[in-house]
């Protein structure tokens, strides 16, 4: 038996369905329109100098992140839209909160005051640790049912 009909709130709507997505297609688009400028924000003292000088492995592996930002918009606000079913919601989410560490931990050969540094952050640091944050955050708040419905609570439990 499917769950009930599920709209989420009007804050989680627009981060999941809106904010986020958005975010990710500009993460996508510096990683695959603008490489030199994309590495030189995440490190400066390995980064090449021009996109004329970003190897064609490196050019490579940022198209390759620049599909998977893409595809995780995709997700986001095609997935979620197409369904009022918390449980698909609940799963996509999951997923991306796990993605959501992967990320985090992406960034700590950069050392671990990069984790809270926030006077040393530049536009990539905001948005590959403060956003990350932000999204984990809020998922993990949708996961624990804050702002949501009793009823939805209650249904979290049932798996068909």
């Amino acid at each position: 038996m499917p769950s009930a009909s599920f709209s989420p709130p009007l804050f989680y709507r627009l981060f999941f369905l809106w904010i986020e997505p958005l975010s990710a297609v500009f993460g996508a688009y510096w990683a695959h329109f603008l490489p030199a400028t994309y590495i030189q924000l995440t490190h400066a003292a390995s980064a090449p100098a021009s996109d004329a000088l970003v190897p064609l492995s490196t050019r490579i592996v940022l198209s390759q992140l620049a599909n998977l930002y893409f595809l995780f918009t995709l997700n986001e606000a095609l997935v979620l839209r197409s369904t009022d079913d918390i449980r698909v919601w609940r799963t996509l989410l999951f997923g991306l909160l796990v993605a959501d560490f992967g990320h985090l931990y992406s960034v700590y050969p950069l050392g671990i005051d990069i984790y809270w540094s926030v006077s040393k952050w530049n536009a990539i640091d905001w948005g590959n640790i403060a956003f990350v944050y932000a999204g984990a955050l809020t998922r993990i708040s949708f996961l624990l049912g804050i702002g949501l419905s009793k009823q939805h609570m209650d249904d979290k439990s049932k798996i068909n």
